[in-house]
């Protein structure tokens, strides 16, 4: 079964409506959580290499031990940004009825039948 993004708890087949917003919202939220941990990041290298710092001499910049870290830990995160974007992608996509997909849902009632049986 599977689990709603929101509160781990099962998504019923009769909540597509409500599971689907509740897990666009939990990944738009997950996308700006991660958007400004790549922003404090940038802000940390930045300050490491801004004027005054101990560790500049001349036009030499010496980066120590925890920079190569950020910018490893920014990388993984831009991954990370560029896979919850497809994501969140993929289901605004799937969302959406293709073109002409409700006129023939009603066709279909008017007609008696059900659609996509």
């Amino acid at each position: 079964m599977q689990q709603s993004a929101g509160d781990g708890g099962p998504v019923k087949p009769g909540d597509g409506d409500d599971s689907y917003r509740s897990i666009v919202s939990d990944l738009e939220s997950l996308i700006g959580h991660l958007r400004a941990s790549m922003n404090l990041i940038k802000t940390a290298i930045a300050g490491e290499l801004l004027p005054g710092n101990d560790e500049i001499a001349g036009n030499v910049v010496v980066l120590d031990d925890i920079t190569p870290r950020y910018i490893r830990a920014n990388a993984a995160l831009d991954t990370c940004n560029a896979s919850l974007g497809i994501a969140l992608q993929l289901l605004q996509d799937a969302a959406a009825p293709p073109p002409g997909a409700r006129k023939t849902a009603k066709r279909a009632r008017r007609a008696g039948g059900s659609f996509g049986q």
